[in-house]
């Protein structure tokens, strides 16, 4: 016995939705776009769909749900055909390698998500160049204000110049006395606030004061042979970049902006009074520079 169903030779866009597992709003933006022909209307004045509409539609959606941008359907559409389907394959083969550099870069992603895991979220937040050499230190004994100086280091100089900048933590975190004595000269030129003049003797003293601490820090430094570390991190940084080695261009993070600009863009509360330490205490080291040159 046959049936007595008989499918409709044209369906209203409700239907014609339901059925492509859209929306009716989706299908007029399809005719706005000239993604899909406007159909033919009933005496109704409605949009009626025939099976080459439904065609196209179904070809719509399942590019649609695989990444295909609309306004690329179209085009695939109007320059080949939806038949000859060689105006898709070309879409398909970009966005097969769009599709591949996202996922590159989730997966780049994913490693920098699981390194600052097993690193620490500050710690995990350098570039491996720079952990490596905090790596022999003592779970703990570097400050978070440490990571933050060498975070902020690392965007203006990049990896090589936070990771020489390391060998003050480390050298820091190994020396109580050291310590001590730079958390002590922190506080005097903390202390040198916009209450106190530029020309306050606290500011001549705290540089003096400063200037002597870096001394000291120097000498450790030599003593202990961390400065001929740091050498080795040059060789080692030339090494991984050698196309960049000769200009130290490979020195900043690809597509930062320079030194110059990046310390003015990053703010520091400072008085003038602390401004002005720094200033003298900078000449102290100039002074011994020059003096140094001039020992026979």
């Amino acid at each position: 016995m046959h049936s007595s169903f008989m499918p409709p030779r044209q369906v209203k866009i409700g239907d014609a939705a339901a059925f492509a597992g859209t929306t009716p709003r989706a299908i007029r933006h399809y005719h706005e776009i000239g993604l899909l022909p406007e159909p033919e209307r009933g005496g109704d004045d409605r949009r009626r769909y025939g099976y080459e509409d439904m065609i196209r539609l179904l070809w719509i959606r399942k590019m649609a749900d695989a990444g295909i941008a609309l306004d690329d359907i179209r085009d695939a559409f109007t320059t080949a055909g939806a038949d000859s389907g060689d105006g898709v394959a070309g879409i398909l083969e970009r966005l097969e390698d769009t599709l591949a550099e996202q996922e590159a870069e989730l997966r780049r992603q994913r490693t920098a998500v699981q390194r600052m895991r097993t690193e620490g979220s500050r710690m995990g937040l350098l570039s491996d160049f720079v952990t490596e050499r905090l790596k022999s230190l003592p779970e703990g004994s570097l400050r978070q204000a440490d990571l933050d100086t060498l975070l902020v280091t690392e965007r203006i100089f990049g990896p090589l110049g936070a990771a020489v900048q390391a060998t003050r933590f480390v050298v820091l975190a190994t020396h109580p006395a050291l310590r001590e004595e730079s958390d002590r000269i922190d506080a005097a030129e903390e202390a040198l606030d916009d209450s106190v003049a530029v020309d306050d003797p606290r500011v001549a003293q705290v540089a003096v004061e400063r200037h002597a601490f870096e001394n000291a820090l120097h000498a450790v430094i030599e003593e202990s042979g961390a400065d001929e570390a740091d050498d080795a991190l040059f060789d080692a940084w030339d090494a991984l970049h050698p196309a960049t080695a000769d200009d130290g261009s490979g020195r900043r993070e690809a597509g930062s902006m320079s030194a110059f600009e990046a310390i003015g863009k990053m703010p520091y509360d400072f008085s003038p009074a602390r401004l002005r330490c720094m200033e003298l205490a900078a000449e102290l080291s100039a002074q011994d520079s020059l003096a140094a040159q001039n020992t026979p």
